[in-house]
């Protein structure tokens, strides 16, 4: 086991981040932590790479306790914050050979580890990493976690305010790091993100809703999904939240998303409702569940 937490808590002072928090993770496994903002995420990454102490639970990471073991955890996992924390003033590679040094290494020693990602890098070696774009900002911070060689990765929301491009280019590199057998967990307010993970934990308000793999997960949502569009997006949800047998009504992109309580819902009724309401160019079709669709019902 590479990670295993089980019923950890921790409030500060009158909030309460994490409420008996429980799960594990496999060695070689991408591990997703699936949740908005302010779910609990972060405070749970700073306990398991021991920056914090849990009000109550036991963690071990590495197979290293988190309270008893901390400094061997400290030497065998990476850690990537949600924001930018290397030194803006120091170039990219004097940030990575600052790294490597504290962690009594050097780039040649690993350098197979990070190559992949830091020739995207390299003809950027000598700005200053204040300077970066934010996908470049976003690599190197990659390979200053990575240069140790650790077991396992911590990823805390990576990807947040980069452009789409970085986003996929990143997880692509997740991927090829999972072939090297190291062991990640990632938190992402991302649901599409999701998929891309081995398992992933639906987090909200501190607890965890539901632990599965994202096919699994999306298979729980009990209703047929519709996706319906008109010429007036707000209004459109406004008829759709008033209909008597709306079980759930959801943005989602171009479309809403639209879950009826009837067993035998027929979309002429609803059409013939909309149209109604003033509504024109009313398309309804039948859609697959997503993660966002089963978050949103077991967070209800």
């Amino acid at each position: 086991m590479s990670i295993s937490v089980q019923n950890i808590s921790k409030s500060f002072k009158d909030k309460t981040a994490l409420k008996n928090i429980s799960f594990e993770v496999q060695e070689g496994e991408l591990f997703g932590l699936i949740g908005p903002d302010g779910a609990g995420k972060t405070t749970l990454f700073r306990i398991l790479t021991t920056l914090l102490f849990a009000d109550s639970g036991t963690a071990t990471v590495a197979n290293f306790d988190a309270i008893n073991d901390y400094k061997k955890i400290r030497n065998n996992v990476g850690y990537m914050p949600g924001k930018f924390s290397l030194y803006q003033d120091l170039t990219v590679e004097e940030n990575l050979e600052f790294f490597a040094t504290i962690f009594g290494t050097t780039i040649e020693e690993n350098y197979d580890l990070i190559k992949d990602i830091y020739v995207q890098i390299e003809p950027f070696k000598n700005r200053r990493a204040g300077k970066l774009s934010g996908g470049m900002k976003q690599k190197l911070a990659l390979c200053c976690a990575l240069i140790h060689k650790p077991k396992v990765l911590f990823l805390d929301e990576p990807t947040t305010g980069v452009d789409p491009v970085s986003r996929k280019e990143f997880w692509e590199m997740l991927k090829r790091l999972q072939t090297k057998g190291i062991t990640m967990l990632v938190s992402t307010p991302y649901m599409d993100e999701a998929a891309l993970c081995d398992r992933i934990a639906l987090i909200q308000d501190g607890k965890i809703l539901e632990i599965d793999t994202p096919q699994h997960i999306v298979k729980h949502y009990p209703k047929t999904i519709y996706n319906v569009s008109a010429n007036n997006m707000y209004q459109l949800i406004n008829s759709l939240k008033n209909y008597e047998h709306n079980y759930s009504v959801y943005p989602f992109g171009e479309f809403v998303h639209y879950s009826d309580k009837r067993n035998d819902f027929n979309p002429t009724d609803l059409k013939l409702y909309l149209e109604k309401q003033q509504l024109q160019n009313i398309q309804i079709s039948k859609t697959a569940a997503t993660i966002e669709d089963t978050f949103m019902e077991l967070a209800k």
